[in-house]
C-alpha cells in the first residue's frame, strides 16, 4: 500500500503557524450566523465551527481529539470560550450527535458521500487513472483531484489507496492480454525460444544488447543484430494504442529482469512483456544505427579540419615562396624591358620549369578557404563500408515533398561496389540531379576536370551525399522508420483540432497573443522601445563603448565581500562536526524516507528487509561512485548482489527525479535559501564526464578534451540543482537547455533561464519565448552577434553600427501559428522542447519552421542583447548565476569520488541513472549543510554577532570540509539525530 506521505492527500500539520490559523481556521461571519441559527448552545457552535474549518481545509472529517491544539485553541478563543479539554473531545467525537452536525455542514459547504453509487464513479475514475499512471501515488493523486472537482468528501486514504491498487491491476493484466491474445502458437515458440540457455548465455540477454564503441568491426556485428531483431519483430504484433508510460513502464520491468525471473512470471505477462521489449530494442537499435552514421560522418569532418589546420602549418613556408615568386614576377614585368626580353626573365625567374609552379598553386588553392574536404578522403576509405550498410540499415524517408537526396541516395548505390574513380553523370535514362547541392566547394571537388567529360568524382560525391544525409537527419528533413530520436516529429504535434482548443489557454498563461499579426505588432514595438532606449541612454553608459573593432563592454569590478563575512564563515565552518558521507546520506533521508519512493518496479509491495538500508546503500555505491563491489567491501553486510539488484529493479530516472524533487521542495521551506535567490531564475551548464570508451555514449569531446559525455544541470539562483541530464559529447548543448524547466515538478519554479555562450542560438531564444521563458544566457564576443531593426528606415544617433540586418515580420506572422503548435504540443507532454530544437538547432533549406523560428529568435535576442549591454545589473546577475553553476559542477564532482571520477556503466540508461544519483547526492549534501547551517547562524545571532542580510547573501552551502569522504563507512540507523527545523528565521 501506498504511503499517505507519498501523495497530496491532505493531512494537518502537528504545527500550524499563526498566520496559517488566521487565514484556514478563523471562521467568517456568514458562518458563525449560519452555526448560530441551527445551535443556540456556544459550546455547540465552538464544536461544529472547529470541524467546518477542518472540513474546508482538508475536504474530510477527522476526530476532534486528532485536531491540532492550537486550531482548536483558536477557534474557541474567536468564539470567546476556555478551550475543550481533552476528554471532553474524545466524549463528542463518540456521541451521535457528532454525525448529525457533520451532514449539516456537508449541506452548508456543498459536499456529499460517496456511498455505493459514488464508489463505483471513483473506480472509473481510478480506472482512467491507471491507464496513464503507473505509480500508485499519482493515480491517489488524480483521484484526489477528480474527487474535489466533482464536490465529493474525500474517502479514508486507505479507500483510495484500495481503489488505485485495483484499478491498476485490471489496467495492467488487460493490456497484457490484449496483447498475448494477438499470439499465435508459432510466435509464442519464437518467444520461449529467447529463454533458453545454452552454455549459461540465452538469446534474451543478447536481445538486451547495446553497441560498445563504434569501430568497424562492432558496427558490422551490431548490424548483423539488428537484422535479426527487426526479423523477430516482424513475426510479432506490434501492439497499438498502449499509452507512452504504461509502454515504457513494462519495458523497464522486461530489462530488468533476467530468464528465471521472466520465467517465473504468469505466462499471460512473460508474454506480454517480451513482444514489447523486442519492439522497444528494435526501435532503440535503430536510433543507435543512425546516432552511428550521424558520429562517424561527424568524426570524419573533425579529423579533416584538424588535418587542413596542421596542412597549412606544415605548408606556411611554401605559401610565403609562391607569394616571393608572384613578387618576382611583379617586378620583372615592371621593367621596361621589351616583350621578348621580359618573357625571358620571367622564365629565368620561374627556373624554366612553370609546370612545377602551376602544380603548388594549384595545390595551394585546393586547401585554400578552409576546405577541408580533401582530407576526408582518407578516413572515408575505412568507413565507406560501413556507412552504406547504415544507410542499408535505416530505411530513410523525407518529411517533405523534396525527395531529392533520397534519389540520390538510390542514384550513387548502384556504384557502390565500383572501384573506378569517376563515375558518368548519367547510367542510360537515369542522371543524377544535383540541384539540391548548393555548396561550390562540393561541386568542385565532384565535377573537378571531368565535367567536360560527364565524369564526376565518386568517392567526393558519396562523400557529399553522406555529409547531406547527416544533416538531414539532424534537421528532421529526413526522418528513420521504426525510430525514438530520428523518427518524423510532426507525427507527435497535437493536432489542429486539439489545437484549437488549447491555443486560447495557453496563450494566456504565457502572456502571447493567439495570431501573429498580433504578436508583430507587439515584438515590433518592444523591440523600438527598447531600442530607443539604449540610444538615449548610451552617451551616458560608462561600461559601454563603440569602437573601430567593435562593441566594446568594459570589465567591472568585484564589488568587496561584506564586513565580518570571514568571521562568520569560519565560525560556521569550526562548528560543522566531522562526518563521513554516509552518515550525512543517512541524517538526510530519515529526515525525508526517500526509499519509499522505491518500489518494485512492478508496483507490487516491495519484500526487501530493510529497503531503507538497502536504498542507502545504493545511493552511496552509485552516487559516489564506489560501485556495487566497493561498496559491498566498505559497508558491511550486503553482498555486491544487493547493492546491484536493487537499482536494477526497483530504480528508475523518474523515481530518482521525484527523490530529487522532494530533497528540492525540503531545501526551499527554508529561510536561507531564499538570501542567495528568489527561485525564479536558474542556469544551466554542462559538465565532462569520463566514461570508458567501450559505448556509444563515449565521444572524444573537443572542447574539454578527453572521452565522456555531458552531466547537464539546471542550477537554481538558490544553490540547489533543479533537473540533471546525461548528453553525448557530440550534441549540441543547447538543445537541452529548456527540458530542464519543462520537466521540473519541484516547488521552485523558475521561470528566467541563463546558460552559457551556447545558448545563444535564434531559435532556442524563439522557442522559449513561445514557452513563457525568459532565456538570459552569458555572452561572449558580442562583436561577432547580428543585432536587428524592428524598422529598416528609422536610424539612430549612437548605436545605429550595431545593426546589421532586419526582421522578416512577414515570415513570424505567417508561421506563428506552426509555432504555437510546437509550443503547445510541449505544454501537453507530446514532445519535449529537445526532440524539437534538435531539428531547428541544424540548418534546414526545406523546413520553413527552422526559418520562422530562428526569425522570431534573433528578434528576442536583440531586445535581450540591448538590454544587456544598457543594463550593468543584469549582466552581473548572469555572470554570477553561471558562476553558481560552475561552482555545483566542481561540488558534484568532489562527492563523486569513487573510481577516479570515471562512470563505470557501459548501459545508457544505467549511465543516465548515474548522473541522477550523483545529483541525488548533492542535493543531499546542500539541504544537510543549510540546516546546520542555519542551527549556527541562528546560534551567532543569539550570541550577538552582526548577522545581517549582506553576510547572509554572501554564503553558500558548497561546504566539504567537514565531510570524511574515506575510511571505513558504519551504516549507523538507530544512531540518534536532530529532526529537521524548517522554522529557523533571521531577523
Amino acid at each position: 500500500m501506498s504511503s499517505i506521505n507519498e501523495t497530496a492527500y491532505p493531512q494537518l500539520s502537528s504545527e500550524i503557524v499563526e498566520k496559517e490559523l488566521l487565514a484556514f481556521f478563523t471562521p467568517t461571519q456568514q458562518e458563525l450566523g449560519f452555526i448560530a441559527d441551527a445551535y443556540r448552545r456556544t459550546t455547540t457552535q465552538a464544536l461544529i465551527a472547529i470541524q467546518l474549518k477542518v472540513l474546508q481545509r482538508l475536504g474530510y472529517f477527522i476526530t476532534l481529539v486528532n485536531v491540532p491544539r492550537n486550531i482548536i485553541e483558536h477557534v474557541c478563543k474567536h468564539l470567546r470560550i476556555p478551550a475543550f479539554q481533552s476528554h471532553l473531545l474524545r466524549n463528542y467525537d463518540s456521541s451521535g450527535s457528532k454525525s448529525i452536525h457533520q451532514r449539516l455542514l456537508r449541506e452548508y459547504v456543498g459536499v456529499r458521500t460517496l456511498g455505493s453509487e459514488g464508489q463505483a464513479w471513483l473506480d472509473e475514475q481510478a480506472s482512467k487513472a491507471a491507464k496513464t499512471k503507473q505509480e500508485l501515488p499519482d493515480i491517489i493523486n488524480v483521484l484526489l483531484e477528480e474527487l474535489l472537482h466533482h464536490r465529493y468528501e474525500l474517502p479514508g486514504f486507505v479507500t483510495l489507496s484500495r481503489a488505485a491498487n485495483r484499478a491498476r491491476t485490471k489496467v495492467n493484466d488487460d493490456i497484457h492480454r490484449q496483447i498475448t491474445s494477438t499470439l499465435n502458437d508459432q510466435q509464442r515458440g519464437q518467444i520461449d525460444r529467447l529463454f533458453m540457455t545454452q552454455a549459461g548465455r540465452s538469446q534474451w540477454e543478447q536481445l538486451k544488447r547495446e553497441p560498445k564503441q563504434p569501430n568497424v568491426r562492432e558496427v558490422v556485428s551490431f548490424l548483423t543484430h539488428i537484422e535479426a531483431v527487426r526479423k523477430l519483430a516482424d513475426s510479432l504484433p506490434k501492439p497499438e494504442d498502449i499509452p507512452v508510460s504504461k509502454r515504457t513502464q513494462f519495458v523497464l520491468e522486461a530489462r530488468a529482469l533476467n530468464v528465471r525471473e521472466m520465467m517465473a512470471l504468469k505466462p499471460i505477462k512473460r508474454y506480454a512483456l517480451a513482444v514489447l521489449l523486442i519492439h522497444a530494442q528494435l526501435q532503440k537499435a535503430v536510433d543507435d544505427i543512425a546516432d552511428i552514421f550521424i558520429r562517424s560522418v561527424r568524426n570524419m569532418h573533425n579529423v579533416s579540419r584538424e588535418r587542413l589546420k596542421e596542412y597549412q602549418l606544415e605548408h606556411v613556408a611554401q605559401g610565403e615562396l609562391l607569394i616571393a615568386q608572384f613578387r618576382d614576377m611583379l617586378t620583372v614585368f615592371d621593367d621596361e624591358a621589351d616583350e621578348p626580353e621580359c618573357i625571358q626573365k620571367m622564365r629565368t625567374v620561374l627556373g624554366d620549369d612553370p609546370v612545377k609552379w602551376i602544380e603548388r598553386c594549384d595545390e595551394h588553392i585546393a586547401f585554400a578557404g578552409n576546405n577541408y574536404y580533401p582530407f576526408m578522403l582518407q578516413p572515408y576509405r575505412s568507413k565507406r563500408a560501413l556507412l552504406f550498410q547504415c544507410l542499408d540499415a535505416m530505411k530513410l524517408k523525407s518529411s517533405s515533398t523534396d525527395d531529392s537526396l533520397l534519389r540520390a541516395i538510390a542514384w550513387v548505390a548502384q556504384f557502390r561496389s565500383s572501384h573506378k574513380e569517376h563515375i558518368p553523370a548519367s547510367v542510360g535514362a537515369d542522371s543524377v540531379n544535383l540541384d539540391w547541392l548548393v555548396d561550390k566547394k562540393w561541386r568542385t571537388l565532384i565535377e573537378g576536370k571531368g565535367a567536360q567529360l560527364g565524369l564526376m568524382h565518386r568517392k567526393y560525391l558519396e562523400l557529399c551525399i553522406f555529409s547531406h544525409v547527416m544533416e538531414e537527419l539532424k534537421s528532421g528533413d529526413l526522418y528513420v522508420q521504426n525510430s525514438d530520436q530520428f523518427d518524423d516529429y510532426r507525427e507527435h504535434l497535437v493536432s489542429w483540432t486539439q489545437f484549437e482548443a488549447e491555443v486560447a489557454d495557453y496563450a494566456s498563461m504565457v502572456g502571447l497573443p493567439v495570431e501573429g499579426d498580433a504578436l508583430v505588432t507587439q515584438l515590433k514595438q518592444q523591440m523600438l522601445d527598447v531600442s530607443q532606449r539604449v540610444d538615449d541612454r548610451f552617451p551616458d553608459n560608462d561600461h559601454v563603448a563603440i569602437t573601430e573593432a567593435g562593441l566594446l563592454i568594459r570589465r567591472t569590478e568585484r564589488a568587496p565581500p561584506p564586513e565580518g563575512l570571514p568571521e562568520i564563515d569560519h565560525a560556521i565552518t569550526n562548528s560543522m562536526a566531522t562526518a563521513s558521507i554516509l552518515d550525512v546520506l543517512t541524517e538526510t533521508e530519515r529526515w525525508l524516507d526517500l526509499h519509499k519512493l522505491f518500489g518494485p518496479l512492478s508496483g507490487f509491495e516491495g519484500k526487501v528487509d530493510d529497503p531503507r538500508k538497502r536504498f542507502l546503500t545504493t545511493l552511496f555505491c552509485y552516487g559516489c561512485n564506489l560501485g556495487p563491489t566497493q561498496t559491498a567491501l566498505s559497508v558491511k553486510g550486503l553482498s555486491r548482489k544487493q547493492v546491484a539488484w536493487l537499482n536494477l529493479h526497483h530504480v528508475t530516472e523518474e523515481r530518482l527525479d521525484k527523490a530529487i524533487f522532494k530533497v528540492v521542495n525540503a531545501y526551499n521551506r527554508f529561510s536561507l535559501p531564499q538570501y542567495w535567490g528568489t527561485g525564479k531564475s536558474a542556469s544551466a551548464d554542462g559538465t565532462k564526464w569520463n566514461v570508458y570508451e567501450q559505448n556509444l555514449m563515449s565521444e572524444y569531446h573537443l572542447r574539454y578534451g578527453g572521452y565522456g559525455g555531458i552531466g547537464y544541470y539546471h542550477v537554481s539562483d538558490m544553490y540547489i540543482a533543479l533537473f540533471g541530464n546525461f548528453i553525448p559529447c557530440g550534441v549540441y548543448e543547447a538543445v537541452y537547455i529548456l527540458d530542464g524547466l519543462v520537466k521540473n515538478e519541484s516547488d521552485i519554479q523558475p521561470d528566467i533561464l541563463h546558460g552559457d555562450t551556447q545558448a545563444q542560438s535564434a531559435p532556442v531564444f524563439g522557442l522559449s519565448h513561445l514557452l513563457g521563458i525568459k532565456l538570459m544566457p552569458r555572452i561572449r564576443n558580442i562583436k561577432e552577434l547580428v543585432f536587428f531593426k524592428a524598422e529598416p528606415t528609422i536610424q539612430y544617433q549612437h548605436i545605429q553600427s550595431l545593426f546589421r540586418g532586419n526582421i522578416d515580420w512577414d515570415l513570424i506572422a505567417v508561421h506563428y501559428r506552426d509555432m504555437l503548435r510546437v509550443a503547445v504540443s510541449i505544454k501537453l507532454g507530446k514532445i519535449t522542447p529537445s526532440m524539437i530544437l534538435r531539428r531547428l538547432g541544424t540548418f534546414s533549406r526545406k523546413n520553413k519552421l527552422y526559418f520562422a523560428f530562428r526569425e522570431l529568435g534573433r528578434a528576442i535576442r536583440t531586445v535581450f542583447l540591448l538590454n544587456y549591454i544598457n543594463d550593468l545589473e543584469l549582466r552581473r546577475s548572469i555572470h554570477a548565476a553561471t558562476n553558481k553553476s560552475e561552482e555545483f559542477n566542481h561540488f558534484l564532482k568532489w562527492l563523486f569520488f569513487g573510481g577516479e571520477g570515471v562512470i563505470a556503466e557501459n548501459l545508457r540508461h544505467e549511465q543516465r541513472k548515474v548522473i541522477k544519483y550523483s545529483q541525488l547526492v548533492a542535493n543531499m549534501v546542500i539541504l544537510h549543510n543549510v540546516q546546520w547551517m542555519s542551527r549556527k547562524l541562528k546560534e551567532l545571532q543569539a550570541d550577538g554577532y552582526e548577522v545581517g542580510e549582506p553576510i547572509l547573501k554572501s554564503l553558500s552551502p558548497y561546504r566539504t570540509t567537514h565531510i570524511n569522504r574515506f575510511g571505513d563507512y558504519t551504516l549507523d540507523l538507530s544512531r540518534p539525530i536532530e529532526p529537521i527545523d524548517y522554522k529557523i528565521k533571521f531577523s
